[in-house]
């Protein structure tokens, strides 16, 4: 399996989500389960089959973790020599040719990425476009909507 590229914060949620699941849902359904299973015919236990259903989700999810941080790639773009060129994990400054603009967006991984927050997946238009580009490059999105160009204002490696 190729290697999964987290950020550090997009680790640490990920160690967090896992540490809820096994501390905390596991054993909430696992007693769920031994209630159910104590009113009787299991059936036609309509209870019982959503705790098992449930458990199935929960166990399914902590193995995704599991693997996702057994091969994560973990980058901190503070540490690596990137000479001002844009990177996984860079934060990029960005003024939209089209409508000038400013928007700003971080590069992250599948799992971390969330427009609301302005986290961006490297495998997005937007991040391949700007992968490796510098500040003062324009770069071209290749968007549903058509070809978007931007201007690169500035990266920083937080």
């Amino acid at each position: 399996m190729s290697k999964i590229p987290l950020t550090l914060r997009g680790a640490e949620l990920l160690r967090e989500e896992l540490h809820r699941l096994k501390s905390q849902e596991r054993p909430r359904i696992i007693q769920a389960i031994a209630e159910a299973r104590e009113h009787g015919d299991l059936k036609e236990n309509a209870e019982y089959h959503a705790a098992r259903e449930q458990q199935g989700f929960v166990e399914g999810r902590i193995q995704e973790i599991e693997g996702k941080l057994g091969n994560a790639q973990i980058i901190d773009p503070a540490t690596v020599q990137a000479n001002g060129r844009v990177i996984f994990g860079a934060t990029v400054v960005l003024i939209d040719a089209d409508t000038e603009q400013e928007v700003t967006y971080q590069i992250v991984g599948e799992d971390e990425a969330d427009i609301k927050e302005h986290r961006i997946s490297v495998n997005s238009p937007i991040a391949r476009a700007l992968i490796g580009k510098e500040e003062g490059d324009e770069a071209v999105v290749q968007a549903p909507g058509g070809e978007r160009y931007y201007e690169i204002v500035q990266v920083r490696y937080e």
